[in-house]
């Protein structure tokens, strides 16, 4: 365990990940405004696995979370964030099951991350960026505390369309945790 929240805990990914991940970002309501393609294969889901838990927390480049629902063991999610080289800036991107969605749990997750990247580490800065149609997430960032700072007309070629992304900041000084969503490290 990396995280803990009231309901969730976040951890490094292990090899049993494969079968729920390749469930969850083979729905093509979930990959539609992703950068994978929906299926995702279990072989495939087993090497995007493999990688996952071979990230670092404490070193430039991608980390990814696994999402796991303290209720019942089960992998609803992934949250990732991208140390830059300085170690004082992230980005961070996060991806929930379907059926999981509308219970509040993205925002505990990537709450509880934002925490630790502000809290812990001491980070200044953490940015997001979404397709400008997705509007769940961008209302999800909205309410973390996240700024939109900026829109790029037609700046992404994905799955055969242009499209527009929106562009998201939060500085420490601006962050407001949740009420009920603080996390504790583990």
């Amino acid at each position: 365990m990396l995280l803990e929240t009231p309901r969730l805990v976040l951890r490094r990914f292990r090899i049993g990940d494969a079968a729920p991940l390749s469930a969850y970002r083979s729905d093509p309501a979930v990959a539609r405004y992703q950068g994978w393609t929906a299926p995702v294969p279990l072989d495939s889901a087993v090497r995007t696995v493999r990688e996952f838990a071979e990230g670092s927390l404490e070193t430039p480049g991608w980390f990814q979370y696994a999402i796991e629902l303290k209720a019942d063991g089960c992998l609803v999610g992934d949250v990732g964030v991208c140390l830059h080289e300085n170690l004082m800036q992230a980005s961070l991107g996060f991806t929930l099951a379907g059926d999981r969605q509308g219970h509040g749990y993205a925002a505990e997750a990537v709450g509880a991350v934002l925490d630790d990247l502000f809290g812990r580490r001491g980070l200044h800065r953490v940015s997001a960026e979404c397709d400008a149609r997705n509007t769940r997430s961008a209302r999800l960032l909205r309410r973390l505390g996240f700024v939109q700072e900026g829109l790029l007309r037609q700046a992404s070629w994905i799955k055969g369309e242009w499209t527009d992304d929106l562009l998201f900041g939060l500085l420490s000084a601006d962050r407001q945790p949740l009420p009920g969503t603080a996390a504790t490290t583990g």
